[in-house]
């Protein structure tokens, strides 16, 4: 997403680079959107894996429309296909790995978009569906329609909420966890820049990093910062290393725009780490904020 919006302004060329590297360095897993900067990111991603199609599971969603009229959800099952065909045609495959509903439409049952996006999977367009930030009633609801691959939801040192109720109805129902944000939206690397955010970046108007908050959220990344010191690692690479040891389940999807973080980040498989006790669940400070859809934001 940050090669598109969110974190401010980022270059084509060097957001190529980043997935390139990405690929050799036997990272598999690319996810996308459709309004990721309206098909921005898609075609972006797209030209950065050709001829290496082979090499990546790709994931994508639709459901989240940015466009001339702003920002709003549309799970209408008459249009599920022909934000595929978009998507694949944005992307220059022929297949969609993992394709998911990135926000439940408030206006149609889930069962009603699930069942539409089966039939991409019987059409071959699609080869599994995913859903992302339901509760565990929708997860349930989808997974009645047809089997449900993954479930992508913002989980991280900083925000354990969906322990207490997305995940354990995922492994219940044997879905696939996959994390976004694991690195608290930068907060738990310890490098966020200097100063208030820059306009576009939506950090800006998230709670956990505002006055009132993120004093008391940086001294617990000091403390991880520091524990992390102690194991020859940095606070990012902690993090992740936390939420890979919470199950073979767990595939987080940390973006960077930075082939320094990507290196970094990589480099965290494989370690183990155990920090509850460092920084425990009750001392963050700030609600996230969700969003239903960017620029349609409600804090929960």
């Amino acid at each position: 997403m940050g090669f598109s919006q969110g974190y401010g302004p980022a270059d084509d060329e060097v957001s190529r680079a980043v997935i390139g590297d990405a690929l050799d360095r036997g990272i598999t897993m690319i996810d996308t959107a459709m309004s990721y900067g309206q098909g921005h990111n898609e075609r972006l991603v797209g030209k950065a894996i050709a001829g290496r199609r082979d090499e990546v599971v790709l994931a994508t969603k639709f459901g989240i429309v940015r466009d001339e009229k702003g920002v709003r959800l549309d799970g209408r099952p008459e249009h599920v296909r022909g934000y595929c065909d978009a998507s694949l045609q944005r992307l220059g495959v022929d297949t969609i790995d993992l394709y998911y509903l990135h926000r439940v439409d408030p206006d149609v049952p889930v069962s009603e978009t699930i069942g539409a996006m089966a039939e991409l999977v019987t059409a071959g367009k699609v080869r599994h569906l995913g859903v992302s930030e339901v509760h565990p009633a929708q997860l349930e609801a989808a997974a009645s329609v047809h089997p449900i691959t993954a479930v992508q939801f913002e989980w991280s040192l900083a925000w354990r909420e969906p322990e207490d109720d997305v995940v354990p109805a995922a492994r219940r129902l044997g879905i696939g966890l996959v994390p976004y944000s694991p690195l608290g939206r930068g907060l738990l690397t310890g490098a966020l820049p200097a100063g208030p955010f820059p306009e576009g970046d939506f950090r800006r108007t998230d709670p956990r990093f505002n006055a009132e908050h993120l004093g008391t959220n940086l001294q617990l990344v000091r403390a991880l910062a520091k524990s992390a010191e102690e194991h020859g690692l940095t606070p990012g690479q902690m993090a992740l290393a936390w939420l890979l040891a919470q199950g073979d389940d767990v595939v987080p999807i940390p973006g960077t725009r930075s082939r320094a973080r990507l290196a970094e980040n990589a480099a965290a498989a494989g370690v183990k780490a155990d920090v509850d006790a460092v920084v425990p669940r009750e001392a963050w400070q700030g609600n996230r904020m969700s969003f239903a859809a960017h620029g349609t934001t409600r804090t929960q």
